[in-house]
């Protein structure tokens, strides 16, 4: 398989992945218990060079509990019954995971309610009052 391409300027080298193939479980029939169809793929993301300080610190902290203790990312795919699809839909995955934390998330602006808004929740709850008041047996709130 060649380099995983991320980016335009971080790219993946093949030395750095390391998948294995294994038995799968699903669907095959028979063919599940010859084949070796199941991917898993293993990555170090703190050895990686090219990999921002910040951009990493944000995928270890969204993806931790998928790092184990040697800090490999563990990723498996046993979609199909092909191994090749497997490994490629594997390397998507981690592309999609590391694209999906890579800029920072935007601050937010502290905003309050405009005037109508209020009027219009305060109009709601006299209203919600109102309904319930009416409920009531006459001569319960004299």
């Amino acid at each position: 398989m060649p380099d995983l391409h991320v980016t335009s300027r971080f790219v993946i080298a093949e030395s750095e992945l390391n998948w294995s193939a294994s038995r799968s479980g699903g669907p095959g029939g028979q063919n599940v218990n010859k084949v070796n169809s199941k991917v898993t793929l293993r990555w170090k993301p703190e050895t990686q060079t090219g990999f921002d300080d910040s951009w990493r610190k944000r995928f270890v902290t969204q993806f931790g509990t998928r790092i184990n203790k040697e800090g490999e990312l563990v990723l498996h795919s046993e979609a199909t019954r092909d191994q090749s699809r497997n490994l490629s839909e594997v390397r998507e995955r981690l592309v999609s995971m590391l694209l999906g934390c890579r800029l920072p998330p935007k601050k937010r602006k502290a905003t309050r309610p405009s005037l109508g808004s209020k009027k219009r929740r305060l109009e709601g709850k006299r209203q919600q009052s109102e309904k319930k008041r009416r409920r009531r047996k006459p001569g319960w709130d004299d």
